[in-house]
C-alpha cells in the first residue's frame, strides 16, 4: 500500500506500544554502582515506566517553551535521561540535533551553530562549554540542565517533573515532517546535518526488526549510544554498557563481557575496533558468551580475521552480521558471517574487495558511473554493468531526502529519481551475478596514477595478509592524474617488527599482484588516525598528509 505524507507517523509511537504489551519487560537497565569486591549493581525502567517518564518530561518542555518544530540540542550521556529525553523531544514533535563531542570542540560548535539552535538540553559539562562559547548559541532561548546546575540559568530536568502520571499527547505530525538532524562524523570531508524524518525512523525500526528477525524477549548491549534508541522501538531490552562510547577502540574488554554474561544478552552492537579488543581478550582466555545470539558490527569494513576471532567466542548458530549504510541510510545492505567464511572472505582477501550483501527487502541499491560531479536527474544512461566498479546508490523510505539548509551538499549527494530522492553514498562497488554489493573503498580515497585508478580496499587486503600486518592504508602522493602510491602499515606489533625484513616481503607480495605491483613506497605508521565515532575508519587524508612529509624529509627537500 503507498504510503502518504498525510498519515500520522511518530517514532515514540513504538514506545508507547511497547509499554501496551510489554509493560513491566526491562526497557533500560544501567550499571549504578560497585560494591567492595567489585561486584555490580543495575537498576533499571521498564516500559511503562519509560512511557511514563518521557511523557512526564514532555509535559515539562512544553511548559519550557519547547513544542512541535523546536531544534534542540541534545547533549547526554547514555542512560535513563537520555533515553526518557529523547523520546520525549519526539513526542512533542520537537528535533534534537545530535552531534559527535569527539569530533573537536570548534567543530562541534560550528555544526551546532549552523542548525540555529532554539533550546539546548545538556549535562553541566556541555553548559560549562555553552558559557565559554556564547557566540555559538545566539539564537537558544531554552536552557535545561541535566544534572546539578552551577551558575548558568535556566531550568533543570528535575524541575520540570511536575505533572503526575498524566499521559502526554503525541504531536501529530506526519511521514515527512522532520524528527531529527543527526551529524555525519566528517571522516572525509565538513560534517554535515542529515535530515530524518519520522517516516525514516519508522522505516529503520520495521527494517531493522525484520531482517534481523528480532523477537520481543531480547536483549541489547548498545556500545553506540544513537543506536540504543531503537530498542525501545524495537521492544528490546537495551543494557547500557560501562564504557566510553567516544573511545570504543580503547573499552575494557572485561567490562563488555561482565554486561553480556550478567544481563544474558543476545544482541550486540560493536564497532569493528571494538570486536577486535573484545574478541581478542576472549580469545586469549577461552571465553565463550552462550547468550549471544546476534552481533552486530557497522561504522568501518570488518575484517574477516576480525570476524573468526570474535566467532570463536560464539555458539554455532550465532551469527556476526556487517550492515552496510551512513549516517544518511542505515541499514541498506547486510550479510552474515557464515557466509563471509564460507565464500566471501577468501575473495576479499585476494583483492576483489568487500563483500557487504545483498539490499535490505524494500531497499533499491544501484551503481553508477565514477563522477565527482551533481547529477541533477536519475536516468538509466549512468548506471554501470554488473560487475565493474561505480558509485553506489540507495533509494528506500530510510534514507534521508536531505541535509540541513545545506544545498551545495544536496547537489553533490542527492538525486531527483521520479517523485523521490536517491542518496549517492560516495561509496565505490561493484554487483555480482548474485545481486551482492561489493565495497571497494570511499570514493574520495580512490588514487589516479599514470597507470591507471587504484581502490583502496581491494589493494589493501593484499598488504593485510601478511601476519604481521595489522591493517594497511593506500595513500596518493601528488595530483591528479600523477599521483604515486603509497601504502601505510601500521604492524601488529610495533616494538618487536624488523621493519626492513617486512618491507622486502610486502613488496615482493606486492609484485606478485596485478593490483599492486605499481606500488613501491612503502611506509610504517605507529597506530593510524581514526574516525571519532567508532574509532575503526582510517583517516587516510591526515595520513596522505603525513606521507607526503615524510617522503620530503627522507628526499631531503
Amino acid at each position: 500500500m503507498q504510503k502518504s505524507n498525510d498519515d500520522f507517523v511518530n517514532v515514540s509511537s513504538h514506545l508507547k506500544r511497547m509499554a501496551e504489551i510489554q509493560p513491566y519487560k526491562r526497557a533500560v537497565v544501567y550499571p549504578v554502582s560497585r560494591d567492595k569486591n567489585g561486584r555490580i549493581a543495575y537498576a533499571h525502567l521498564t516500559f511503562l515506566q519509560l512511557d511514563r517518564e518521557s511523557d512526564l518530561i514532555a509535559h515539562g518542555l512544553n511548559k519550557a517553551g519547547i513544542h512541535q518544530g523546536t531544534r534542540t540540542v541534545l547533549m547526554v550521556k547514555p542512560g535513563p535521561d537520555f533515553f526518557a529525553l529523547a523520546f520525549a523531544l519526539f513526542k512533542t514533535g520537537a528535533v534534537p540535533v545530535v552531534v559527535d563531542p569527539g569530533m573537536g570542540i570548534k567543530r562541534m560548535l560550528s555544526c551546532l551553530k549552523s542548525t540555529r539552535p532554539e533550546a539546548f538540553i545538556g549535562i553541566p559539562l556541555a553548559h560549562l562549554l555553552r558559557t565559554l562559547s556564547p557566540g555559538f548559541f545566539k539564537t537558544v532561548k531554552v536552557w535545561i540542565t541535566v544534572g546539578r546546575r552551577f551558575f548558568w540559568g535556566g531550568y533543570t530536568l528535575d524541575g520540570m517533573r511536575t505533572e503526575a502520571d498524566r499521559s502526554y499527547p503525541q504531536a501529530m505530525t506526519r511521514r515527512n515532517d522532520t524528527a531529527a538532524i543527526l551529524f555525519t562524523t566528517g571522516s572525509t570531508g565538513p560534517a554535515k546535518g542529515a535530515v530524518y524524518t519520522h517516516g525514516n525512523f519508522d522505516a529503520q525500526v520495521e527494517h531493522i526488526k525484520d531482517h534481523f528477525l528480532i523477537t520481543s524477549d531480547e536483549i541489547d548491549l548498545p556500545t553506540f549510544p544513537l543506536f540504543a534508541l531503537f530498542d525501545p522501538a524495537i521492544g528490546m531490552t537495551a543494557v547500557i554498557p560501562d564504557m566510553d562510547p567516544t573511545k570504543p577502540a580503547l573499552v575494557n574488554p572485561e567490562k563488555i563481557i561482565e554486561a553480556v554474561i550478567n544481563q544474558g544478552v543476545t544482541n550486540m552492537f560493536a564497532s569493528p575496533a571494538l570486536l577486535n579488543r573484545v574478541g581478542r581478550y576472549g580469545n586469549s582466555r577461552g571465553i565463550k558468551l552462550p547468550s549471544l545470539k546476534r552481533v552486530v558490527s557497522a561504522g568501518a569494513p570488518v575484517s574477516l580475521s576480525n570476524i573468526k576471532c570474535f566467532s570463536l567466542m560464539l555458539t554455532d548458530e550465532a551469527e556476526i552480521h556487517t550492515p552496510y549504510g551512513a549516517t544518511e541510510a542505515v541499514p541498506v545492505i547486510s550479510i552474515g558471517s557464515r557466509e563471509i567464511l564460507s565464500e566471501t572472505g577468501r575473495l576479499s582477501e585476494q583483492g576483489q574487495g568487500i563483500c557487504v550483501g545483498t539490499p535490505l527487502n524494500g531497499i533499491d541499491v544501484q551503481i553508477i558511473k565514477i563522477t565527482d560531479d551533481p547529477i541533477i536527474k536519475w536516468s538509466a544512461d549512468i548506471l554501470v554493468p554488473d560487475g565493474e566498479a561505480g558509485e553506489i546508490t540507495v533509494r528506500g523510505d530510510l534514507v534521508s531526502r536531505q541535509y540541513f539548509e545545506n544545498p551545495g551538499a544536496d547537489a553533490l549527494s542527492k538525486i531527483k529519481d521520479g517523485t523521490g530522492i536517491r542518496h549517492r553514498m560516495g561509496d565505490l562497488g561493484r554487483k555480482d551475478e548474485k545481486g551482492r554489493i561489493w565495497f571497494l573503498g570511499r570514493k574520495s580515497h580512490r588514487l589516479i596514477t599514470p597507470d591507471g585508478t587504484l581502490f583502496t580496499i581491494p589493494c589493501e587486503a593484499i598488504f593485510n595478509n601478511h601476519p604481521e600486518v595489522f591493517r594497511s592504508a593506500l595513500v596518493g602522493i601528488g595530483k591528479i592524474p600523477n599521483q604515486i602510491p603509497v601504502i601505510c602499515i601500521e604492524p601488529e606489533h610495533e616494538v618487536n617488527t624488523d621493519k626492513n625484513k617486512l618491507e622486502k616481503e610486502l613488496l615482493a607480495i606486492a609484485g606478485q599482484h596485478e593490483l599492486t605491483k605499481n606500488i613501491k613506497i612503502i611506509l610504517f605508521h605507529k597506530s593510524f588516525p581514526v574516525d571519532i565515532r567508532h574509532n575503526s575508519k582510517i583517516f587516510r587524508e591526515k595520513l596522505s598528509t603525513w606521507a607526503e612529509k615524510r617522503i620530503k624529509k627522507c628526499d631531503g627537500k
